[in-house]
């Protein structure tokens, strides 16, 4: 089945499907404290799993086709090592952040179903091998060249054993920063054959992903597998989006979808946090990615619920009027 045909399960129009934003943000301006914690939102899963359901019922009232689960930063060793648990109760815990994101769709459907609307998708977050070491190496990719394909595949296997056992729609691979790692779960993805998932890379430029390989590299890699129903760029300035789907737009294929979602384009201290910065607002820009091919556009670090109703609102007025105008409506 191709990634058009997967995805058009979970949506009412032509239009883009529409990813939540960044769930640690949403748990920040809710007054809880993530900066500098080894495990991030992923702790959260354990002190306050409501608010995590709160923090995904406020993206689907937003519109939100897809919500993502507090999982990037979770894995088992993390939790064994951080929150005293044993192995068995660490993956519960992992697990967990399905269950709570399929928990709130039931009940966003139980209170705001409509007939022709189609239950929104539940994306498990798996990050990549850097986010565990804590050390901002997930925006370099740098432990990748002490690392084997067959040890990141080990890593990222446990995880997402969870994942799917758990019952996640789809798993999402993302702010990937090494083609190396992108080997690993394409691979890995094959132990898993009934697994759909997307893949998206952190970047450094217009034209490369962190590690330094061309984007169109990190695509090709991407089109080994049918199960990827896409392949993008998340957690990177939204100026950045439009160039490197550009340089990467003759591998594009029916078989394979844009995922974007990128951050606010605020400016970041890896020591303080976010710095006092004007937001680029995404709603206009997601309409040159809809032309561009994106299938699943949203946002990422520092983009709430109020953009992403902007987002769908300029999306779902754009493609409403394209079929007003070839006689559709």
């Amino acid at each position: 089945m191709s990634s058009a045909a997967w995805l058009n399960r979970y949506r009412t129009d032509d239009g883009p499907v529409i990813l939540d934003g960044g769930l640690a943000s949403e748990l920040e301006a809710q007054g809880i404290q993530m900066q500098g914690d080894p495990l991030w939102s992923a702790r959260v899963l354990q002190t306050n799993p409501q608010a995590i359901k709160e923090a995904h019922h406020r993206y689907l009232l937003s519109g939100a086709d897809v919500i993502t689960t507090a999982t990037y930063q979770a894995s088992i060793k993390g939790f064994v090592s951080y929150l005293n648990m044993t192995p068995e109760e660490a993956k519960e815990l992992v697990m967990s952040g399905v269950h709570l994101a399929k928990e709130t769709v039931d009940r966003f459907l139980s209170k705001n179903h409509s007939i022709e609307q189609k239950s929104p998708m539940v994306a498990a977050s798996v990050g990549p091998y850097g986010a565990f070491l804590h050390d901002c190496s997930e925006y370099t990719g740098a432990y990748a060249d002490n690392m084997s394909v067959e040890e990141l595949k080990g890593w990222h296997r446990a995880q997402v054993s969870c994942l799917v056992a758990a019952g996640a729609d789809l798993i999402a691979f993302e702010t990937f920063p090494s083609i190396k790692e992108a080997e690993a779960v394409v691979e890995l993805l094959r132990e898993f054959p009934n697994a759909k998932a997307w893949l998206s890379f952190s970047c450094k430029d217009e034209r490369c992903i962190s590690d330094g390989s061309l984007f169109t590299e990190a695509v090709q890699i991407a089109k080994r597998t049918k199960q990827l129903v896409a392949v993008g760029v998340n957690c990177c300035s939204p100026t950045l989006v439009t160039p490197l789907l550009d340089s990467a737009k003759s591998l594009r294929s029916p078989d394979m979808s844009w995922v974007v979602y990128p951050d606010s384009g605020e400016d970041w201290d890896e020591n303080t946090g976010w710095l006092p910065s004007e937001k680029i607002p995404i709603a206009e820009l997601s309409l040159d990615w809809m032309k561009q091919g994106a299938a699943l556009i949203g946002g990422c670090c520092r983009i709430g619920p109020a953009q992403i109703a902007e987002v769908r609102q300029h999306l779902k007025r754009s493609y409403t009027s394209q079929g007003s105008a070839m006689g559709l409506d």
